[in-house]
């Protein structure tokens, strides 16, 4: 991992290394040689790893600033996460093992994550999203690799509840086109999970220096487009993936959407009957009525 000791939780204990106490220091100098390995660590294992006891641990993440142990291998978590290859993380414990427990395995790491984001979302964050979802004279939806699958389904799903929307695939170089050419505060939307391609953080730029404005949504406190963003949504998960988490993203952009049609309802109805016309004329969707 490049540059580890900037990461705010490597760089808080290397701060605080010499203020700690014996013990304390011992744990420090573990979790910055083997973040990797503290990161999958209970505050049993991480006691016995350093010969030191489970409250000497509480009390080491606690004087670091961090409320609890939760916390702190969640930004442990964050800062592993982000210099993991693909390799790294196909040997991650847990990733190998027969078909059913692997099946529960991932059923569980996204009902956790689901609960973690439904427990800490900061709902006046989605609340400007909504907003601004609504006001924006046009929304330009973005993604990159995996995170072009959030980006069709988030702008798909937009276009069945207002005008205006369009979807860019950050590979494609006529994005800057469509940006440069979109209406003065236009809303441009990039998801991005890990591990954060870097023409999204180039287009980040681009919507910045076009004064659109700019909402980021991501998994992780890291992210590298975020200092670009007007607003953000983190949705950060439990556990490593090997590629992503797709539940807690989705479930994100089924409730914008549900959302805007609570809050539209006139302009939606309009918007929506013209669409069934153009499906109709044109034969678009099964119909089960239609005549032979």
């Amino acid at each position: 991992m490049n540059d580890s000791q900037a990461h705010p939780v490597i760089k808080g204990i290397v701060n605080q290394l010499d203020t700690l106490t014996p013990k304390g220091k011992i744990l420090g100098s573990y979790i910055i040689q083997n973040p990797r390995k503290a990161v999958f660590m209970t505050t049993k294992e991480l006691s016995e790893a350093c010969r030191v006891s489970e409250a000497t641990v509480v009390r080491f993440v606690g004087q670091l600033g961090y409320g609890g142990y939760g916390e702190f291998l969640q930004a442990l978590r964050d800062f592993v996460d982000s210099g993991l290859s693909l390799p790294d993380r196909a040997d991650l414990p847990g990733m190998k093992g027969p078909g059913t427990d692997q099946l529960h395995r991932v059923v569980f790491e996204e009902m956790n994550n689901l609960r973690q984001f439904y427990e800490t979302i900061d709902m006046k964050v989605l609340d400007r999203i909504v907003e601004q979802l609504i006001e924006s004279p046009a929304v330009y939806v973005v993604g990159s690799r995996v995170s072009y699958t959030f980006a069709y389904y988030m702008g798909w799903s937009l276009t069945k509840v207002r005008r205006g929307v369009h979807i860019l695939k950050g590979s494609d170089s006529t994005a800057i086109d469509w940006l440069t050419n979109a209406p003065d505060d236009s809303l441009v939307t990039i998801i991005t999970t890990s591990r954060y391609p870097n023409e999204l953080i180039k287009l980040a730029k681009v919507a910045r220096r076009l004064q659109h404005n700019l909402l980021v949504i991501t998994d992780n406190t890291l992210c590298p487009v975020i200092p670009f963003a007007h607003l953000s949504l983190v949705v950060p998960s439990r556990s490593i993936p090997l590629i992503g988490y797709p539940t807690t993203i989705s479930c994100i952009i089924n409730y914008l959407v549900l959302e805007l049609v609570n809050r539209q309802h006139p302009q939606l109805n309009e918007h929506q009957e013209r669409l069934e016309q153009m499906y109709l004329e044109n034969d678009i969707l099964f119909n089960m009525y239609a005549n032979d």
